[in-house]
């Protein structure tokens, strides 16, 4: 099969286009033609260095799938072939997504929404189950709560309409490209946080000074210490990078830290499709580039400026 294989770990230049070998389903798999992917930042990170992954190049990475059951093992039940699917594969030690077929455990596959196109559905599995995990279920959102969502980007936009779904107040830093797109998805108010401070913002804007109720970070390093000011006693914080900082406050207020790196489930998606299918969530995508450009969609998603998921076209669609 066609697939863009890393020689080495490195940069971009470490892709390369290769015939490589079909893969065959195990008893509880299933054998899926690929017709598209996408990049999201631990692709990056695994192709840069991701020993940490149990991987080893040559190797093919990627990590969203959308696309159709070929075949299924003898004791898989509920998927037979021509069935539309997408999910997250694997990370640790298992070959990626950056091929013409794929191999997972039907626990982890779901039926792809039918209201999205494969290059569509290919940018929520890993982004937007991880939104679904944060939000509600770490998160745990009530209607009537607010949600502070750092970082509108892959995960984050896809949070802030799981949040704005569920009935919650949802407030977003987000870069100066992507204010308006924010608050067009659901946020009642999208902070740029190349201009604006958003405790300012929230305790000048609300009316209570402790406004939040639930804190989602995507960005990482200190911001998640910077909103306990504005974060109710008893409130609750997750996030997917490790948090820097002092906890003091935290602790004095009674926080709960939850991190959170995503385990494969069919679960999530189940839900995520039933939000799509059901008018209350849509991908977020600011291109989609063929599989052989993938070196130029990893350049894309390590810079700056990007309004939504990179999405590669695997069949050529």
């Amino acid at each position: 099969m066609d697939a863009m294989v890393i020689t080495d770990f490195g940069g971009t230049d470490v892709f390369e286009r290769r015939d490589v070998d079909k893969p065959s389903p195990g008893p509880r798999d299933v054998l899926v033609r690929v017709h598209a992917s996408s990049v999201n930042p631990v692709d990056c990170k695994i192709r840069q260095a991701g020993s940490w992954a149990g991987i080893s190049p040559p190797t093919v990475i990627g990590y969203d799938v959308s696309g159709v059951v070929e075949e299924v093992g003898e004791t898989v039940t509920d998927f037979e072939a021509g069935d539309e699917v997408f999910y997250t594969p694997e990370i640790f030690g298992e070959q990626g997504s950056y091929a013409e077929y794929h191999v997972a455990d039907e626990s982890v596959v779901a039926r792809k929404p039918e209201s999205l196109s494969h290059a569509e559905a290919a940018a929520l599995p890993l982004a937007g189950g991880t939104a679904w995990e944060a939000i509600v279920t770490r998160g745990d959102v009530t209607a009537g709560e607010t949600v502070l969502i750092h970082g509108a980007g892959g995960v984050g936009s896809h949070a802030v309409q799981i949040a704005a779904a569920s009935g919650a107040t949802v407030v977003a830093t987000t870069s100066p490209e992507t204010v308006e797109q924010t608050e067009d998805i659901g946020a009642i108010r999208a902070v740029d946080y190349e201009s604006e401070d958003f405790e300012s913002v929230l305790e000048t804007e609300f009316d209570d000074r402790e406004p939040v109720d639930l804190v989602f970070d995507t960005v990482g390093g200190e911001t998640l210490v910077e909103s306990t000011d504005v974060t109710k006693p008893h409130g609750r914080m997750v996030t997917v990078l490790e948090p820097e900082g002092e906890w003091g406050s935290a602790y004095q207020k009674n926080l709960t830290v939850e991190m959170l790196f995503l385990e494969r489930d069919r679960r999530p998606l189940d839900a995520l499709r039933r939000l799509v299918d059901g008018g209350h969530l849509e991908p977020v995508i600011d291109s989609v580039m063929p599989l052989e450009d993938v070196a130029k969609a990893h350049e894309m998603v390590e810079g700056s400026g990007l309004t939504g998921k990179v999405v590669l076209d695997v069949a050529g669609e």
